[in-house]
C-alpha cells in the first residue's frame, strides 16, 4: 500500500516516545509565539498532524498548544487553516470546551473551521448549538460579526441541515426565512470593489450607494481644520457629484434592469451579492426540508391561498422593500404592501417565485462566453426546479408559473442542447400539467421521442432520464400512455452502455410490461445486441469512417447503408410500439450483423439480456392469462433458433427460456394441450437434440408430465399416441444412428428424458406399453455389446441403461407405473401433518411433548 519510506515515517510516529513527544510540543509553541511563521512551523505541524493520525487513539494536547493551534485558523495564509483544521479534527477538545461554540469561534469562520466544527459535534444536541450560534450569528451587525465569515454560514448550515433536519427551532427557521429573502431579493445592484462594500444590511441606504467614499464624507467635514482639509474635503464633494456607482450588467452586456441574481455580473461583488447566490444555491434543499414537511400545519386551505396570491399579484415588481429589522423603510412597507401580510415562510415562497422568473427572463439573453452560457442552463434547472417545489407547496402559484413555463419549453424544445433542461420542465408539466389543464403531448413527444433517438450516447442525459422515470414511475404508468409505448426508444440507453443503465431497467422493466406490449417486448430484448450493433453502426456512419483499425473492410457498414435491407434496420431503430412484433427476415439480418458479434459493446450488451428475461417473465407470470402466457410460449419455441450468434448469448437465452416453460405450465398445465401441435413439432425435430440441448429436454419433459387428463380433459388418446410416436421417433433415430457431421453426441439427460415421456405416456395409455418395452428391452440388448455410436461416455452409458430397466421393471405392472410415474396432486403435495382425519397429525404432537419435556 505505502512505499518504504512511507512505511518508516507512519512507523516512527506510532511509535515515539511520550517525553519525546512532549519536548516536541514545547517546541513548536515556541514556533508558534514567533511572529514570522515559516517553513520550520509547517513542516512542525505536518508532524504533529502525522503523530496524531498515525494512532487509533485520540490524543490531547496542552491547552497551550491547542489554543495557538487553534488560532491559526483565522490566519490570513490558507495552509496554515488547512493544518490547523486537520491537526484539531484528531484530537480531544479541551475539558470543558465540547460542544462550545462562542461568539470568537464563529467570528473565526472559514470552510476549514467549519469543517472542524462540524468534526466536533458528537450528538444532535451540538449540533443544535452549534446551528443556534450560526443563527445567531446573522442577526449580528457588521460591528459584531465579521462580513466574510457569513459567507461561510449558509453552506454550513446546508450540510448541518442534511445531517439532522430537526435542529432548527420554529423560531430559527422562521429568523432564516427572513434572511433568505432579504439577500435573495434585495441584494445590492451596483459593482462591488475589490473589497467589502460595508457589509450586510447596515441600513436602507446601503442597497443605493455602495462606493465607501460616500460614508466618509459627513465624518470629512465634521473634522475640517486647514486650508488642506478644505482642499480634501472640496475633492470628495467633486467625487460624490461625478463618480456613479457601476451598476451590475446581464449576461449580454446590457445594465441590469431589475434586482441582482446569480446570473448578474461585474467587475466585483458585495457580500450581500455573494449572500444571494449562497442562498439560491442552498434554496431549494431548504424548501423540500422544512416547507414541504411543514406545509400541513396550520396553512391555509388551496382557495385562500389563490385568493391571496391573486391579492399580491399586482405587486410583484413594486414590493422592493427589505424586512431587515430595525429599518424603518421596512416598517413603512409594512403598512403599505400587500406583500406585509404573508407569514415569512408564504413570504420566502413568493419570493422564490419573483426570483426564478426572473432567472428564467435571464436566461433568454445571449451570453458572450460559453462558461456563461453553462451558467445559464445550469440555473435554469435550478430555477425550474424550485418553481416546482413552490407550486407543490402552493397551488395557486402554479397558473402563474405556467404561461412562463410553456414559453420556456417552446424556445427550448427544438434545441437538444438543452435537453437537460427540459427534463425539469417536463416534470413540471408533469406535477401540475394536469391542474392547469394543459397539453402535455408535445412534451411527452420530444421525452420519450428525440432524447432517446437521437441522444443515446449521451451519457449524463441517459442517467438523469431514467432517473426521472424511476422517480415517477407511478405517474407515468397511470398518465402518460406514451411511456408504455417508447420502450423500443427506451432501450437504446440500455443497448447502448448496457453496465452503466442494467440497475436503472431492473427498476423500470416491469412498468413496461402490458397484454399489449408483452410480446413486442420479448421480441426487443431478445434483439438487444442487434440494436447496439446497429447504433454503433449508425454512430460510426455520421462521426467516423466504418472500417477496423486493422483497416479490414466491413460487411455490416454495406449492409445498413444498403436500400434493400434498410428496412430492417429502420425497424430496430423505432421510436415507438405498435408496429409489429418482430420482422419476418430476423435470419437475413443476423447474417448482416454476424461479424458485430464480437465488438465489445454488442456483447456487453448481450450479457444483460438473460438478467432482463428473468425480470419480464416474473413480471408477466404474475398478472398474465393463459391467452398471454400462450403466446409467450409460441415466441419462446420460435426465437430458440433466431438469435444473434453468440455462443454464450444462445447458451443463456436457452436455459432462460426452459426454467420459465416450466413454470408456465405447471401454474397452467392446460397450456400443454393448448400448444400441443407446436411443442409436437419441435419435439419430433430432431436437428433440436443436438443443437438446443437446453429447451428440447424441457419440452420433452413437459409433455410427459402434462398430457394427461388429469390435467386437462380435453387431453385425448389420440394426442397421447401422437405424442408417443413424435417422441418414440426422435429417440429411434438417435440411438441408432452416429450423430451428424460436427455435432456432438446427444446428452444422457435428453435420452434418459426421452425414455421417461414415453414410459409416462404408456402408463396413460396401456396399449402403447408393449412399444415401450420392446424398445428398452432393444437398448439393453445393444449395450451389452460395448460401446455404442451415439454415446461416447461409458458412465453415461450406465446411467441410461439403468434407467431403461427401472422403467422397464414398473411398466410391467401398468397400475403401479400410473402411480409412480404419474402420481395425484395429494401424493406430490402432501398435507399429511394438517388432516385432522389421519393418525400423522396425533403422532406429531406426542413426539413434539415428548421432545419439549426432555
Amino acid at each position: 500500500m505505502y512505499s518504504h519510506g512511507a512505511e518508516s515515517l507512519i512507523k516512527q510516529a506510532r511509535e515515539i516516545q511520550e517525553s519525546e513527544l512532549q519536548k516536541f510540543y514545547s517546541r513548536l509553541v515556541k514556533l508558534l509565539q514567533g511572529k514570522e511563521l515559516g517553513h520550520e512551523t509547517i513542516d512542525s505541524l505536518q508532524r504533529l498532524h502525522l503523530i496524531l493520525s498515525a494512532t487509533k487513539y485520540t490524543r490531547t494536547l496542552p491547552p497551550e498548544l491547542q489554543k495557538k493551534v487553534q488560532s491559526l485558523l483565522s490566519s490570513p495564509k490558507e495552509h496554515f487553516q488547512v493544518l490547523s483544521s486537520a491537526v484539531l479534527r484528531e484530537t480531544l477538545p479541551l475539558s470543558g470546551q465540547e460542544g462550545n461554540y462562542n461568539q470568537e469561534n464563529i467570528s473565526q469562520l472559514n470552510s476549514h473551521a467549519a469543517v472542524l466544527l462540524l468534526s466536533q459535534a458528537g450528538s444532535r444536541a451540538d449540533l443544535s448549538s452549534l446551528c443556534a450560534q450560526l443563527l445567531r450569528s446573522l442577526e449580528s451587525r457588521q460591528s459584531e460579526v465579521p462580513a466574510h465569515s457569513l459567507t461561510h454560514t449558509l453552506p454550513i448550515l446546508n450540510t448541518i441541515l442534511t445531517l439532522s433536519p430537526e435542529c432548527l427551532t420554529d423560531d430559527h427557521v422562521t429568523l432564516l426565512n427572513k434572511k433568505l429573502v432579504d439577500w435573495l431579493r434585495y441584494a445590492s445592484i451596483t459593482q462591488g470593489g475589490g473589497a467589502s462594500s460595508g457589509g450586510f444590511f447596515t441600513g436602507p441606504r446601503s442597497r443605493q450607494v455602495s462606493n465607501p467614499l460616500h460614508f466618509s464624507i459627513f465624518n470629512s467635514f465634521t473634522n475640517v481644520k486647514s486650508g488642506e482639509d478644505i482642499t480634501f474635503c472640496c475633492f470628495v464633494v467633486y467625487l460624490c457629484v461625478f463618480y456613479q456607482p457601476v451598476p451590475t450588467a446581464e449576461l449580454d452586456g446590457a445594465v441590469s434592469g431589475d434586482f441582482f441574481t446569480v446570473l448578474c455580473v461585474g467587475q466585483g461583488f458585495t457580500e450581500d451579492q455573494w449572500m444571494n447566490v449562497y442562498s439560491f444555491s442552498m434554496l431549494r434543499h431548504w424548501l423540500l426540508t422544512y416547507h414541504s414537511v411543514l406545509s400541513g400545519n396550520g396553512t391555509a386551505d388551496t382557495a385562500n391561498r389563490l385568493q391571496l396570491s391573486l391579492s399580491l399579484s399586482h405587486s410583484f415588481s413594486n414590493d422592493d422593500r427589505s424586512e431587515v429589522d430595525g429599518s424603518v423603510v421596512s416598517i413603512v412597507s409594512a403598512t403599505s404592501s400587500s406583500g406585509r401580510l404573508l407569514p415569512p415562510k408564504e413570504r420566502l415562497r413568493e419570493k422564490s417565485f419573483q426570483y426564478c422568473l426572473r432567472l428564467i427572463e435571464q436566461s433568454d439573453r445571449k451570453a458572450h462566453r460559453k462558461t456563461d452560457t453553462d451558467l445559464q442552463k445550469a440555473c435554469l434547472v435550478e430555477a425550474v426546479c424550485i418553481l416546482d417545489c413552490v407550486c407543490e407547496e402552493d397551488a395557486s402559484l402554479v397558473f402563474r408559473a405556467f404561461p412562463c413555463i410553456k414559453a420556456l419549453f417552446g424556445r427550448l424544445s427544438s434545441d437538444l442542447s438543452f435537453a437537460r433542461v427540459l427534463l425539469p420542465i417536463a416534470q413540471f408539466y408533469l406535477n401540475h400539467g394536469e391542474m392547469a389543464a394543459v397539453d402535455c403531448e408535445s412534451v411527452w413527444k420530444l421525452v420519450f421521442g428525440r432524447f432517446p433517438a437521437e441522444l443515446f450516447n449521451d451519457h449524463f442525459l441517459a442517467h438523469e432520464l431514467l432517473r426521472f422515470l424511476r422517480l415517477n414511475l407511478k405517474s407515468l404508468q397511470h398518465r402518460v400512455p406514451q411511456y408504455t409505448r417508447s420502450f423500443p426508444n427506451l432501450l437504446k440507453f440500455l443497448a447502448w452502455d448496457s453496465p452503466a443503465v442494467v440497475d436503472d431497467f431492473v427498476d423500470l422493466l416491469p412498468s413496461l410490461v402490458t397484454a399489449g406490449t408483452a410480446v413486442e417486448l420479448l421480441h426487443t430484448l431478445l434483439d438487444l445486441p442487434c440494436l447496439s450493433a446497429t447504433l454503433v453502426l449508425q454512430v460510426r456512419s455520421t462521426c467516423l469512417p466504418i472500417s477496423e483499425p486493422g483497416g479490414r473492410g466491413l460487411q455490416s457498414p454495406d449492409a445498413y447503408r444498403n436500400p434493400s435491407f434498410r428496412g430492417l434496420f429502420l425497424f430496430l431503430l423505432r421510436g415507438d410500439a405498435g408496429s409489429g412484433d418482430t420482422i419476418d427476415r430476423l435470419s437475413t439480418l443476423h447474417e448482416l450483423l454476424a461479424e458485430t458479434a464480437d465488438w465489445p459493446r454488442v456483447v456487453q450488451c448481450a450479457q444483460t439480456v438473460p438478467l432482463l428475461l428473468h425480470i419480464f417473465f416474473n413480471t408477466v407470470i404474475t398478472g398474465a392469462d393463459e391467452k398471454l402466457l400462450s403466446h409467450l410460449i409460441l415466441v419462446m419455441l420460435e426465437r430458440s433458433s433466431l438469435l444473434l450468434n453468440i455462443p454464450e448469448y444462445n447458451k443463456e437465452i436457452q436455459r432462460v427460456f426452459s426454467s420459465h416453460l416450466l413454470r408456465f405450465c405447471k401454474l397452467h398445465p392446460s397450456l400443454v394441450v393448448d400448444q400441443s401441435h407446436e411443442l409436437l413439432e419441435f419435439a419430433g425435430a430432431t436437428a433440436n437434440v443436438y443443437s438446443k440441448e437446453g429447451i428440447y429436454t424441457h419440452v420433452v419433459w413437459v409433455l410427459g408430465e402434462y398430457l394427461s387428463v388429469s390435467c386437462d380433459s380435453r387431453c385425448s388418446v389420440r394426442l397421447i399416441t401422437s405424442c408417443f410416436e413424435a417422441l418414440e421417433a426422435v429417440l429411434f433415430e438417435i440411438t441408432s444412428s452416429v450423430p451428424p457431421p460436427g455435432a456432438d453426441c446427444p446428452a444422457p439427460r435428453v435420452v434418459t428424458t426421452l425414455m421417461s415421456a414415453l414410459a409416462k405416456l404408456a402408463s396413460r395409455s396401456h396399449d402403447l406399453i408393449p412399444r415401450v418395452s420392446l424398445f428398452l428391452s432393444k437398448l439393453r440388448t445393444l449395450t451389452r455389446g460395448g460401446s455404442v455410436a451415439w454415446c461416447s461416455d461409458e458412465e453415461d452409458l450406465v446411467a441410461i441403461v439403468t434407467r431403461g430397466e427401472e422403467l422397464w421393471s414398473l411398466l410391467k405392472a401398468p397400475g403401479v407405473a400410473q402411480s409412480v410415474l404419474t402420481p395425484p396432486p395429494h401424493v406430490t403435495t402432501p398435507q399429511w401433518h394438517r388432516d385432522t382425519n389421519v393418525a400423522m397429525p396425533l403422532r406429531l404432537r406426542a413426539l413434539t411433548s415428548l421432545t419439549h419435556s426432555q
